[in-house]
This record gives C-alpha cells, structure tokens and sequence, in this order.
C-alpha cells in the first residue's frame, strides 16, 4: 500500500535496469518489432468484414451446417476472449518493456478477433452457448495461473497452435466463403502471436529451478488433454463439415511440437522429446485413442485394433508422420518430424 508516495509502487521503475547478454537483447529487440510491425498490420474488423459479405452476398448456410459451424466457432470465440484477458494480464505482469509491449499489441489484436467473431455468428444466425466442461477446463486453467511463464507457454504455444490449425482447416475446406476469407486475417495475427512465447521464454526457462519446471512440464500435460477433449467435442460438427478431425489432430499436435522445438533450439537445449518421451509417449497414445485410424470390420474389432495401436506408440512411440499442411480430408500424409516421435 502506498501512502503519499511512500512504501512500494506498482509502477515497475526498474523495468530498464535490468542485465541482458548478446542473445537476450536479440530477443528483446525481437519482442519490440512485434509491437511495432502489429501497429503495421492492423485491420478493421468492422471494414473486414463488411467488405467480405458485399463480395459474397453475405452468409448462406443451410440449418444443419450453420448450427455445426456455429458451435465451432463459438468455442474458437470464448477462446479469443480468454486469449485476451491472458495478454491483458501478461501486459500487467510483465516487467521489461519490450515483452510488455508485444503482450499489449497482442491484446488488442484479440479484442479484435473477439468481436469480429462475434459479429459473424450474428449474421450466420447463430447465438454461441456457454462452454462445456472441456472447454471451460482448457480456457479456465491457462487464465488462473498466475505464473507469466506458464501463461506463455500455454496460451502462446500451446492453446494458439491448436486455434491456427482450427482456422486453418475451416479456411481450406472453404466450410463458407465470408469465413474463409475472413480467417486470413486471423491466421496471420495469431502466427506473429507465437512469436513472444518464443522470444520471452528461452531466457526464463533457462533460470527456472527444478520445481518450476516439474509444475510446468504438468501444466502442459493438462493444457494438451483438455485441447484432446474438447476437440473430441467438437467431432460430430467438423465431421458434418467434412473436416477429419484426426487430421486436425495430428496436425495441430504437429504444430505445437515445431513451436517447442523452436523453443528449445533457441534456448540451445535439447529436443524436448528427448527430454521428455514417456509424456510425450502418453499424450500420443491418448490421441490415438481419441482419434484412431479408419479400420473396418465390426466394432468391438476395431476397439481392439485401436487400443493395441495407442499401446504400440506409448511403449515405442509414434511414427514420425503427420499430415501435410493442409487439412487433407482424404488422410494423405507427408514425412516430417513431430512430438509423437
């Protein structure tokens, strides 16, 4: 509590005290180009949009589809709005100026996806209900952490990898045209928005004691089991859609695994699968589980066939294959690396 001016401030007056090495101040400098080139690129959503439905004549869907479609996006718009709050927070939160920069750029980026969704589902004719419990598990624990590090890691890593791969398979199935054009817009932003998880935490993660880092490889674990059951939830509607939700899988799980990767190698560390393979083992087997390959034959057969898979990958992992970058509704694959390896 301060006092005329007396006892602690909650203004951060040391923020430009602070000690950085070569690498540091390459990443800092990198933080504040993201503030600077998000100034660059910012849209009117309200323009957007107008724009797009005067091109196609505005948003046409029979009732079946646009109730699917609605459901989707209205878990992608709560998860905007956490998205957010969580850079609103990270704003608060963080100390050096050039992080607090990025986060507060990214904040209004967010607000803007927010409304914009918002908008959409109002003329697709669709009112977004409340979350379910996978949803509100997913959002609700990245929001009340109160470590800026683990916030990072799950909202910019983890939550915004699987979001892209969510836009991106929308976009490409081209499910309706205003959306499509519209989630250009949005992969863009949310693609420099995984930039300030891989600037800031390098050095982070590099001080972090034993336990934080127990408590951290755990939050992950969480994150990317809610991420399973909510797209799990999510199945039924991207299947009316004619998006393969085992193709959103692997693909989105690919991408959080090249978002780590890159963490690590900008660390200087080693792959975090070598550092972690039994988890990584788990969470593979878990989605093999929730997502199997297409086999035929009776049931119960493929109920068995399916958990002799996920059992196959938890003790020797999973092939190194994962969808080509786009969403393949026929389930064609191409060759890279992944963290199911």
């Amino acid at each position: 509590m301060t006092i005329l001016g007396l006892g602690k401030s909650s203004l951060p007056f040391h923020m430009f005290d602070l000690s950085r090495d070569v690498a540091e101040a390459r990443r800092a400098e990198k933080l504040q180009n993201i503030y600077h080139r998000g100034q660059d690129l910012i849209w009117d959503g309200r323009e957007v949009l107008t724009q797009l439905l005067a091109r196609h004549g505005g948003v046409h869907l029979d009732p079946p589809y646009r109730d699917a479609l609605g459901y989707v996006l209205g878990i992608l718009m709560w998860g905007e709005l956490a998205a957010w709050k969580i850079a609103g927070q990270l704003s608060d939160q963080l100390t050096a100026l050039e992080p607090k920069l990025a986060a507060t750029s990214q904040t209004h980026d967010e607000a803007r996806h927010f409304y914009v969704l918002h908008d959409y589902l109002q003329h697709l004719g669709y009112s977004p209900a409340p979350l379910d419990w996978a949803g509100r598990a997913l959002l609700d624990t990245a929001l009340s952490v109160q470590d800026p590090c683990l916030k990072i890691m799950g909202m910019q890593l983890l939550i915004e990898s699987m979001a892209l791969t969510l836009f991106q398979a929308l976009r490409e199935r081209r499910v309706e045209p205003v959306l499509a054009d519209l989630l250009l817009y949005f992969e863009k932003d949310e693609a420099r928005h995984v930039g300030l998880g891989l600037q800031f935490l390098p050095d982070e993660l590099r001080r972090m004691s034993r336990a934080r880092a127990i408590k951290l490889l755990g939050f992950e674990v969480e994150l990317l089991l809610a991420s399973i059951a909510e797209l799990k939830s999510m199945q039924p509607h991207l299947d009316l859609l004619g998006i393969n939700t085992r193709q959103v899988f692997l693909l989105g799980t690919a991408k959080v695994a090249l978002a780590i990767e890159a963490l690590w190698q900008e660390q200087g560390g080693p792959r975090s699968v070598d550092r972690h393979p039994y988890i990584a083992r788990f969470l593979s087997a878990t989605g093999e589980l929730a997502f199997p390959s297409p086999r035929s034959g009776p049931r119960l057969r493929q109920a068995v066939q399916s958990a002799r898979a996920a059992l196959s990958v938890l003790r020797h992992g999973a092939a190194t294959q994962v969808p080509a970058s786009s969403i393949d509704p026929e389930g064609h694959h191409q060759r890279a690396s992944g963290i199911w390896s």
